[in-house]
């Protein structure tokens, strides 16, 4: 009996398929840090019996119409939207990603943006690196407060609400969006409430936490950030799609507000040239979310386990719905 044949559309660590090297017939496109070819990934793509990919491959219907022999896809990360999962359902393929073993990571990331774009730790670590700092001064590099603040939190999944935690250790009134409501949280946290308009005009650091999609994609535009009050400061942890990046360019420029601190880009990796990075009032990431060590091993541990289920045919630890 032949062994299942399965494709890893990015290099990782041996120790990691070790356990499956017996059941499985495992191919591996052999870069850690430049994204596989469309040629390459196609050509296995036909052959493959799994995939095993990141959110730079994009499993759009010509890849999933040449996949004949295709069961599963594990996506290395809590987002999909990389993936046509409609179609590939349509064609009877399960889709998984990793939600939960990345849910702490990320939101440490994410209260440590904001609380770096709200005091300027970064440019004040540059300030001393450049030779700048000569004397002290009452409001030199002076930021703004975090504690009793208001944040408001677009998009309260389980991320959302591991933010909501980390602001209740600085007192901060704590406001959501969600396309529902969820009362469990708001009784479990304190949390309250609010539509997405009176969010906007009431919080001092705005949150995106939202997943990418058609309702949700450039939602963080012009009109919205002309409601924002002119001392608020925006973070997306989320996707770079859900914001407008001329029109963010265009607030910080025109101060319409204070700054913002951003994890993700509408097209990733950014060059340098990028036009928020000539802006003193914004900090970028690239894309680190969940990127510590041990997060970034569970992701692949889970992965792998997703795709061992799908091939016994057994049901996958963490499916997309």
């Amino acid at each position: 009996m032949m062994k299942p044949t399965i494709y890893i559309s990015r290099r990782i660590p041996s120790q990691f398929v070790e356990p499956y090297k017996n059941s499985w017939s495992i191919e591996m496109w052999p870069e850690e840090d430049q994204v596989v070819k469309r040629d390459v990934l196609l050509k296995h793509a036909r052959e493959a019996d799994a995939l095993f990919t990141t959110l730079t491959e994009h499993v759009d219907r010509e890849l999933l119409d040449q996949a004949v022999n295709l069961k599963g896809i594990a996506n290395l990360a809590v987002g999909y939207d990389n993936i046509d999962v409609e179609y590939a359902r349509k064609k009877g393929i399960v889709v998984t990603n990793t939600p939960d073993v990345l849910t702490d990571t990320t939101a440490d990331l994410t209260f440590a943006l904001l609380m770096a774009t709200a005091r300027r730790i970064v440019e004040a670590e540059a300030f001393i690196r450049d030779g700048r700092w000569t004397t002290w001064s009452p409001f030199l590099l002076a930021g703004a407060d975090i504690h009793h603040k208001t944040i408001g939190i677009v998009g309260m999944g389980r991320i959302g609400e591991a933010v909501a935690r980390r602001a209740r250790g600085f007192d901060m009134n704590i406001l959501y969006h969600n396309r529902s409501r969820k009362e469990e949280v708001e009784n479990n946290l304190g949390v309250q409430y609010a539509s997405f308009d009176d969010l906007i005009r009431t919080a001092d650091f705005v949150v995106s936490m939202t997943p990418l999609t058609k309702e949700t994609e450039d939602m963080f535009n012009a009109s919205v950030f002309k409601k924002m009050k002119s001392s608020a400061i925006f973070i997306n942890a989320s996707r770079g799609g859900v914001v407008n990046e001329e029109d963010l360019y265009q607030a910080l420029n025109n101060h319409d507000i204070q700054a913002a601190g951003l994890d993700v880009f509408n097209h990733e990796p950014i060059a340098e040239t990028h036009p928020l990075l000539k802006l003193d009032n914004v900090i970028a990431l690239p894309h680190i979310g969940s990127a510590t060590c041990e997060t970034r091993s569970q992701m692949i541990e889970l992965c792998l386990k997703n795709i061992d289920h799908i091939l016994k045919g057994e049901e996958p630890v963490t499916p997309v719905q």
